[in-house]
């Protein structure tokens, strides 16, 4: 194991630089040999937080054990460019879920992104272009009419044409990471421009395609989060319920009117009030939530139920760490977490209005 790097992770109120490497190391305890880094160990690994860990670990100067996540995700990959939705403690022949979430699958050309921006490794890039490009062709196969993405196929191979905001804006971003990953390639993908510009005008314009979930404040910051939504659209929609769902001091509910905060939430708004230019704010999210940290593992809880002040789940996850982690470097001025989630070396101005 290296020394993490944890200058940029130091945030007074939220991480010392012991802290921070701490929580690497909490991370890097829970990743098994084979780069599979499961929520924590005996629970299962979906492919999104497990590339949301490894996006920390790079983040923190950990690039190999994040290129050995990436390959375990390049190993495992299904012949139809997906994978499945959970794996038994990262296990990839004891799958427990064998839907295909189209979020999860398209999360990894943000990962890879995010790694090749952290280190500049182009043989790294280019080993991994198959895989991100079959994951953006299997997620764009389920791309509705109108723009939105369907969010899953279940066992059998049927397509679920229902969509998700928080996971097409999820999708939104890894569609423009995919975009920054061709263009680095001198290989340009016309029809990803297209797609790409019919989902940001559909998560902008006709919230009436997607199912209603608006009690959950990830539907609120997603499309702020996801780069859909910049600008004064993105402060008015943040301002617009910040009170439903902020609980001062303690962080941000997951769902509204339930009494119950969670970090990994609470972290990802911090990032996108990062990326809307406000730091001061973010850092108050960010500070509110070190009510979860546990300090043994330098992991932190999930959540935490106010009304009755009590922990829950009593799960420790890697993926909660992580989004931290990752608010902290943004804030930090970490450069490869920052043109990822600000939005910089990104494609922009993508927008088609075919459907309105």
């Amino acid at each position: 194991m290296t020394t993490p790097r944890t200058e940029h992770l130091v945030l007074p109120g939220v991480l010392t630089a012991e802290q921070a490497a701490a929580t690497v190391a909490g991370i890097l305890a829970v990743q098994r040999e084979d780069g599979a880094i499961p929520w924590f160990r005996g629970h299962h690994l979906d492919p999104w937080d497990h590339t949301e860990a490894a996006m920390a670990l790079d983040s923190a100067g950990e690039h190999e054990a994040a290129a050995r996540a990436y390959t375990w995700l390049a190993r495992h990959q299904n012949e139809d460019g997906s994978w499945f939705a959970a794996y038994a403690d990262g296990a990839f022949d004891d799958v427990t879920d064998r839907g295909r979430e189209t979020n999860f699958v398209a999360y990894i050309a943000v990962g890879v992104w995010h790694h090749y921006l952290s280190t500049g490794d182009d043989t790294f890039l280019d080993g991994m272009w198959p895989t991100v490009y079959a994951a953006v062709e299997y997620v764009l196969r389920l791309q509705q009419p109108g723009g939105q993405i369907g969010w899953r196929r279940e066992d059998d191979g049927t397509p679920t044409a229902d969509a998700l905001l928080t996971g097409s804006s999820s999708i939104h971003q890894a569609l423009r990471c995919a975009l920054a990953i061709a263009e680095q390639r001198e290989e340009p993908q016309p029809d990803w421009e297209l797609a790409v510009g019919a989902l940001r005008h559909a998560i902008r314009r006709h919230p009436e395609r997607f199912l209603d979930k608006d009690r959950y404040s990830m539907d609120w910051y997603y499309p702020v989060l996801g780069g859909a939504l910049t600008g004064t659209e993105a402060k008015s929609r943040i301002e617009a319920d910040w009170e439903r769902f902020v609980v001062p001091g303690l962080g941000v509910r997951c769902v509204v009117p339930n009494p119950w905060v969670t970090g990994g939430e609470s972290a990802e708004l911090a990032l996108a009030l990062w990326a809307m230019g406000e730091s001061d704010r973010a850092l108050e999210i960010l500070q509110s939530i070190q009510h979860l940290r546990e300090a043994e593992s330098g992991l932190y809880w999930t959540g935490f139920v106010f009304e009755d002040e009590a922990i829950w789940p009593r799960e420790l996850t890697t993926w909660t760490a992580g989004s931290l982690v990752l608010a902290v470097a943004a804030l930090g001025g970490h450069e490869a977490t920052c043109a990822v989630f600000g939005g910089e070396q990104l494609p922009s101005g993508l927008e088609v209005d075919c459907c309105a």
